[in-house]
């Protein structure tokens, strides 16, 4: 899997729990994510949702994504047109609902990265390049490989599974 990304960053800090991705409130009414995508991250930042463009990447520090293991958040964050989350640390369970449904989770030192850097992802193989226009520093990350990278390369397990019908190789 090779690719580049280019985006703006959207700065968050440790244990971003899926409740603050998006509320469990909100999906009382529905788990829809085109609709849920206008209420993504409101409990930190309640115009968060209004403000991201596509191509926006989310960067973070440690154990982004803990508590609940609802997929929801997974894909709210890519319904609103983000391609990829860039943490120190992932919550296990986070990681894999992004990978099924293709979100690109990169682990990296995010320490320098600030609120609205202009970043460039570049992914080859297993290995991740993550350069940071504005300051002028770059770090290399790590994403998933194996059965992982393949779900990742398909779009996110459902189109793996209807490309290969089944987990063999």
């Amino acid at each position: 899997m090779s690719s580049i990304l280019h985006g703006r960053a959207r700065r968050f800090g440790d244990d971003v729990n899926t409740d603050y991705i998006i509320s469990s409130t909100r999906k009382k009414e529905t788990i829809d994510e085109s609709i849920l995508k206008r209420y993504l991250l409101e409990t930190v930042d309640p115009a968060f949702a209004e403000s991201v463009q596509p191509g926006d990447v989310l960067v973070a520090g440690r154990n982004f994504g803990c508590g609940s293991a609802m997929e929801v958040a997974a894909t709210v964050i890519l319904a609103a047109g983000i391609k990829a989350v860039i943490a120190q640390t992932f919550s296990r369970t986070f990681y894999r609902n992004a990978v099924n449904n293709g979100l690109l989770p990169i682990e990296c030192d995010t320490s320098e990265i600030a609120e609205g850097d202009s970043i460039i992802v570049e992914t080859r193989g297993r290995g991740v390049r993550v350069l940071d226009r504005t300051n002028s520093s770059e770090r290399d990350g790590s994403m998933p490989s194996g059965i992982a990278a393949e779900i990742l390369s398909s779009g996110g397990l459902v189109p793996y599974l209807r490309e290969r019908r089944s987990f063999t190789r």
